[in-house]
């Protein structure tokens, strides 16, 4: 219910702006904008065509831009800051955190992003500079390099002065991480320990050791399935040597399997999944059409199987009303394992150990649905048509398409991965190709050896 009632007061608040604008009332809506949190001017963004976006962008207060990129979709701020100066860019990105600003500027070409940079102060631009150095879906390409190290052999009353004396802690800081002389992390120390251990008490007896500290080259995948098996709320990063670089924090993790959601569900469609609603026309009819083209080659193979029948399909008018019966229901099974792959390979459920098992189980699953669904289309196409033999075909073509569709949709996704090709993208298309040709041929090649 709450999803709802905040749904209609952003379309009100939407409305308000609006209206505001087209009587140009700028005063107003700054004032409007001022009243409202970052997260929620980033919807609101969002939510607004690209002329009254760049209004809207120009009217929010430039203190706060910097929090309202970082809760834009990647499409939407590209365009944003792609209209920005250098210094202006630089200016924004000076409270925001350098995972962040390195998500920011890769997204601009290098003559500009190198402008930014000298822009920036030499503390700022040493950090950006080493977060950039890392690739982009990396553990590297998503820490922030604001964490806070002690030493092992000096007390919890030490520390406390330490910490009172910053004044101020890095954002999302739930624990404080121990190094050696060489900034080698051996451990680290909860907010929660620190506070309740004794102020006599030397650091190294009550810390964790950094026995799950996460590798600088790990996937953001993976680290996202890690914090959600741990259930941490911060995870040190370290490089090849052990030294501490870097820290992921839950918010980061959050966006990335919001991220991977999103990727997932808009590439079923072929569509990139930070494509901007209101992305001009050319634009997104540029990027759909490529899909499009790929889908019409494989309509076109599927088409191919269906002419070779031709006189078959002439000779009896039933065949023709039946014939899409057995794709569409492999299509529809097959897609129903696919989506159980992507999954499993997501979360990393499925390996090299239990692929062939998960074979095994689809096959018979497609086997077991393949006779349910054969006998029943089977029993009502003989009542329909009165033609016993017609029956057996569809009931036959039907269970060798399910089994089909079953192996199919545990090999595809499978084989697209080792190749390096996303699964979401492309292996719904390809399925489906293969129950078609495949339904189609086996139905079709029946009919012309039994009835024609």
């Amino acid at each position: 219910m709450a999803d709802v009632i905040d749904q209609d007061q952003t379309h009100q608040t939407l409305q308000e702006v609006n209206q505001a604008l087209e009587n140009g009332m700028f005063v107003h809506v700054r004032r409007m904008l001022q009243d409202m949190e970052p997260e929620d001017i980033a919807h609101l963004l969002e939510a607004s065509p690209p002329k009254e976006r760049q209004v809207l962008w120009q009217l929010t207060d430039p203190e706060e831009q910097g929090e309202i990129l970082d809760e834009l979709s990647e499409d939407v701020k590209d365009g944003i800051v792609a209209q920005m100066a250098p210094d202006k860019l630089a200016a924004v990105t000076e409270g925001m955190e350098t995972d962040d600003v390195a998500y920011v500027l890769r997204s601009l070409p290098d003559s500009k992003y190198q402008e930014v940079l000298a822009q920036m102060d030499a503390t700022d631009r040493h950090r950006v500079e080493k977060a950039l150095a890392y690739p982009e879906e990396t553990a590297g390409g998503i820490m922030s390099t604001d964490f806070i190290t002690i030493r092992g052999d000096v007390t919890a009353d030490v520390v406390l002065r330490y910490l009172r004396m910053k004044g101020e802690l890095p954002e999302a800081t739930d624990a404080l991480y121990v190094v050696d002389q060489n900034e080698k992390l051996i451990g680290h120390l909860s907010l929660a320990t620190l506070i309740t251990t004794q102020p006599d008490t030397e650091i190294h007896d009550v810390m964790d050791d950094a026995d799950e500290a996460i590798p600088v080259d790990m996937d953001d995948g993976e680290v996202a399935n890690l914090f959600e098996r741990r259930n941490w709320l911060s995870a040190p990063v370290v490089d090849g040597d052990d030294q501490l670089v870097g820290r992921i924090t839950i918010d980061d993790v959050v966006d990335i399997i919001r991220e991977d959601a999103e990727h997932s569900m808009m590439s079923m469609a072929g569509m990139d999944d930070d494509e901007d609603t209101f992305a001009p026309v050319v634009k997104s009819a540029k990027r759909r059409s490529i899909w499009l083209g790929v889908n019409v080659l494989a309509a076109l193979a599927a088409a191919s199987v269906s002419n070779l029948f031709e006189d078959t399909l002439e000779q009896m008018a039933a065949i023709a009303i039946l014939m899409t019966i057995v794709p569409s229901m492999g299509g529809v099974a097959g897609n129903q394992t696919v989506a159980l792959v992507i999954r499993g390979l997501a979360v990393g459920h499925i390996g090299e150990t239990n692929t062939r098992w998960l074979l095994s189980k689809e096959a018979r699953v497609g086997l077991l649905n393949g006779i349910l669904w054969a006998a029943i289309i089977g029993g009502v196409v003989v009542l329909w048509k009165g033609n016993l033999l017609l029956g057996a075909i569809i009931a036959g073509a039907m269970l060798t398409n399910l089994l089909v569709a079953g192996v199919a949709g545990v090999c595809i996704p499978i084989m697209l991965k080792k190749m390096n090709i996303d699964p979401a993208l492309a292996g719904g298309m390809a399925l489906t190709t293969i129950t078609d040709i495949v339904g189609l041929s086996v139905f079709l090649g029946l009919a012309t050896l039994f009835l024609v």
